[in-house]
């Protein structure tokens, strides 16, 4: 029953496959120039990149991304920095759905009821790749959270040294260290310098993540560029606010650290000194059993 099982889901696969590949031709999928760009005698070939083969057998997975999925995934995609395809992100899922649905098959008992094990096992494969894009959004965004005030200083020294907005924000991107902050203030430049107003820019990076302190620090911008006050002062009072804001959650991190202690102190450091200390009271009671000599 078992092999057979495997036989099917693997001859499903098989032909799934080799339908999509011959609808969605990689050929078609990827055009090249060659023919058009001859290559001279010194230039030198681009290596392939490895992997490409799990790149092509993506296509597989492109007609369940389509539409609204596609446009979730890319967006979730961009906020986590993760460099692959909605195509190659589905094809994972599709991987991990399969291989879950044989690790059930492989241990599920005789008496199990084979349609909940499949059912469970190929929603979990399903979720598993979206729970760890969730985490990398959540660490992108703990990044940004945590770099912000800083970048924030160095657009307020910048500013008050004499330099305009955009070339303070160059000087920033340029002179800092890769980061998520960073990345989002690259593009930040770049949208403006294509010729989007500051304030869609603005806008945009704010609407992107979803962050408090990231809509502050657009919405700030904006009503100064609005109103036309001072770049300099409203940076400087966000970078006070800014960092008053990470001192507070710092000391909520705090006041939390106890309460996460206490489950680690109850299950693993109090059973150890409960043993240490009763351990020979209880060796010593059981040698020696002082309630015999009572009893006599």
């Amino acid at each position: 029953m078992i092999s057979l099982l495997y036989l099917v889901l693997l001859f499903s696969f098989l032909s799934l496959f080799g339908l999509v590949i011959g609808l969605f031709p990689p050929s078609e999928a990827r055009p090249t120039l060659r023919a058009f760009q001859p290559e001279t005698s010194g230039q030198a070939r681009k290596p392939k990149k490895p992997f490409e083969f799990l790149r092509k057998g993506a296509l597989i997975a492109k007609p369940l991304v389509s539409g609204p999925i596609r446009q979730r995934l890319n967006k979730d995609l961009a906020k986590a920095h993760v460099g692959i395809s909605p195509e190659e992100f589905m094809l994972a899922k599709c991987v991990m759905v399969l291989g879950f649905m044989f690790i059930a098959v492989t241990f599920a008992g005789s008496n199990m009821p084979l349609i909940p094990v499949f059912f469970i096992s190929a929603l979990f494969g399903y979720m598993l790749p979206e729970w760890w894009l969730r985490g990398k959004i959540g660490a992108v965004k703990n990044m940004i959270t945590r770099d912000l005030p800083d970048a924030i200083d160095l657009l307020g020294l910048c500013v008050n040294a004499g330099l305009d907005f955009m070339l303070a924000l160059k000087w920033v991107v340029e002179k800092s260290p890769p980061s998520a902050m960073v990345n989002q203030l690259n593009t930040l430049l770049q949208e403006i310098n294509v010729g989007k107003t500051r304030r869609d820019a603005l806008k945009d990076l704010a609407s992107k993540y979803d962050i408090p302190d990231l809509s502050t620090f657009s919405r700030t911008l904006i009503q100064a560029d609005k109103m036309g006050t001072s770049v300099s002062e409203a940076l400087n009072l966000l970078s006070e606010d800014m960092r008053l804001a990470r001192f507070r959650r710092g000391e909520q991190i705090a006041m939390k650290a106890p309460m996460k202690l206490l489950v680690p102190l109850l299950f693993c450091i109090f059973p150890v000194v409960f043993i240490l200390v009763a351990g020979p009271i209880v060796l010593q009671f059981v040698q020696e059993n002082p309630l015999e000599k009572l009893g006599r």
